[in-house]
């Protein structure tokens, strides 16, 4: 069996999902369109965490809630599907992890973030960040500096030492709003399903994992940013303009639906629903 069980992905059905055609050869070019078409078309939510199910991440189940349901997932969903279909299509790749920090010190972060470096017969290396929620839309050249602009998104990645005994580089994206904001750091420490496991587990499951506590949804494409954070709902454009709204938890369903593209059974939508009322309570008392 292949370590990133591309043998099981229905690719044809992928492909479908995300609107792309299969390329013949494993190139940067398509590297880039896959990229691009992924992450405009499969939206990042964690909202199995908020009815109450667990988020398992062998490529059947993800493939079933990402490929077949109109549903999204967080990284570590998107990053298995991923590296399922770079793994099919003959790519040469490693899986790391990072350290979301958005701002903060790396050292008080754990490794929460699947992130996937691929490289090509030139040597040249660049980072795909497909389940982030915010881009990028295309892959990012792994070289120190490394500056992009996207549809009008800004993108930036930079290195410097850890300061460890083994002369380590931490790698830090960066994305750009009124300043550069350091989004998440990483270093080339290689992962395997298993740590993503492991990582996994946490998010979806500790009182100190930001997941567990309200919905969390995220569209993102060339022209806008969508984010829903409980109630509260953003429409972000590249040139910086944004618009924040509160909404109802009963709006939640048409919501996600319309303009997330996550679509949810009726026992799921109540489930949501009252998940959020009782948040909303709880926090007023």
């Amino acid at each position: 069996m292949s370590l990133w069980c591309s043998d099981g992905l229905d690719f044809t059905a992928y492909l479908d999902r995300i609107g792309a055609a299969a390329p013949p050869v494993p190139t940067l070019d398509a590297l880039r369109e896959l990229h691009r078409a992924h992450v405009t078309s499969i939206p990042f939510e964690n909202l199995e965490i908020i009815v109450g199910r667990p988020i398992p991440l062998d490529i059947a189940a993800v493939q079933r809630k990402l490929v077949e349901q109109v549903r999204g997932g967080y990284c570590f969903e998107h990053v298995a599907l991923f590296a399922a279909a770079l793994e099919r299509l003959g790519f040469r790749f490693t899986a790391l992890s990072g350290r979301v920090i958005l701002g903060g010190d790396p050292e008080t972060r754990p490794a929460t973030h699947a992130l996937l470096a691929v490289e090509f017969d030139d040597g040249s290396r660049y980072l795909c960040d497909v389940g982030f929620g915010r881009g990028p839309l295309e892959p990012i050249p792994l070289a120190n500096g490394a500056e992009v602009e996207q549809d009008g998104w800004g993108f930036r990645l930079t290195s410097s030492p850890v300061g460890d005994l083994f002369g380590t580089a931490r790698w830090v994206l960066a994305q750009r709003a009124e300043e550069w904001i350091p989004r998440n750091a990483f270093t080339f420490d290689p992962q395997f399903p298993i740590d993503y496991a492991v990582g996994n587990h946490f998010v979806s499951t500790s009182p100190r994992s930001p997941f567990v506590t309200r919905s969390f949804v995220q569209r993102f494409d060339e022209r806008t940013h969508e984010t829903l954070d409980g109630v509260t709902w953003t429409t972000e454009k590249p040139d910086g303009l944004s618009q924040v709204r509160d909404v109802e938890p009963a709006e939640l369903p048409v919501l996600l639906a319309d303009v997330f593209g996550v679509v949810l059974d009726p026992d799921d939508c109540r489930a949501v629903i009252a998940a959020e009322t009782r948040r909303i309570a709880e926090s007023a008392s």
